[in-house]
């Protein structure tokens, strides 16, 4: 019974990973210019294309539906060129290592972790290293596969616990998960649970402390790395030498701002 489960979620897998169609209504990323600016232990968001893009980006009800992150330049396996390196928690390789134009022609987000030292960004990357080889939690995918449906009947409060539906097997992942855990393993900040506490002592009756939780790392998402306040948020293409004054207006747009 437990080989035809995992056969089953093999194919489904397979069948939730293959791209489908869609339409930016902006141009990708550039990724020559991303990765002039990377640094170990940042966070790349993904738009993703595929199938099981569509699940997760439901239920987080977000533009991003995939994490990666940054561990350094590896030399290509041809060649004695390097290239920028990603893990990612995938549904058909588990967790593995790809490079950046794997992510080529696609909407991307850079997140970076504000004030992470040196040491602690190499902690990061080793502690994700080390997963590499770890299999993708099939349990997730029986989830996710309901949530293809026109109108999935499913609360929001309900939809970020579902992605954290699963086997529990420390041996397996999904992308934020991991890169979640890498971070809590430095103690590092992503959307923490704070509970104000009353503090009080004989010169303040009304004083409050926080008092900080950890969330569990199989409830963090991808776009929780976008909305928390402590990460950067980096835009390759107004970085890659933006430059306002030389835009290509059209000469008529122009005359019209000008006579108004």
């Amino acid at each position: 019974m437990n080989s035809l489960l995992y056969g089953l979620g093999r194919l489904l897998a397979a069948y939730l990973n293959q791209p489908i169609y869609q339409h930016y209504s902006q141009p990708p990323t550039d990724i020559a210019a991303l990765s002039e600016l990377l640094k170990p232990a940042d966070v790349l968001l993904v738009d993703g294309n595929r199938r099981i893009s569509t699940a997760i980006k439901y239920l987080t009800q977000s533009t991003w539906s995939h994490a990666a992150i940054y561990i350094g330049r590896l030399p290509l396996m041809e060649g004695g060129f390097d290239q920028p390196a990603f893990v990612e928690a995938d549904v058909e390789n588990g967790v593995h290592v790809v490079g950046l134009d794997s992510f080529a022609g696609l909407q991307l987000r850079l997140c970076r972790p504000i004030g992470l030292t040196e040491e602690d960004a190499t902690r990061v990357v080793d502690h994700v290293c080390a997963r590499i080889g770890n299999r993708y939690d099939l349990k997730n995918i029986f989830d996710l596969v309901r949530y293809l449906l026109p109108t999935p009947p499913v609360p929001t409060a309900w939809r970020r616990r579902m992605l954290a539906l699963g086997s529990g097997d420390p041996t397996r992942a999904i992308c934020s998960s991991l890169i979640a855990e890498a971070f809590q393993s430095v103690r590092f900040p992503i959307l923490p649970l704070i509970e104000i506490l009353p503090e009080l002592t004989r010169d303040c009756v009304d004083c409050v402390r926080e008092q900080w939780h950890i969330r569990h790392h199989s409830l963090f998402v991808p776009r929780d790395f976008d909305v928390s306040p402590y990460f950067a948020i980096i835009k390759p293409n107004i970085f890659n030498s933006f430059d306002y004054r030389g835009l290509p207006w059209d000469s008529a747009d122009i005359a019209s701002i000008s006579s108004s």
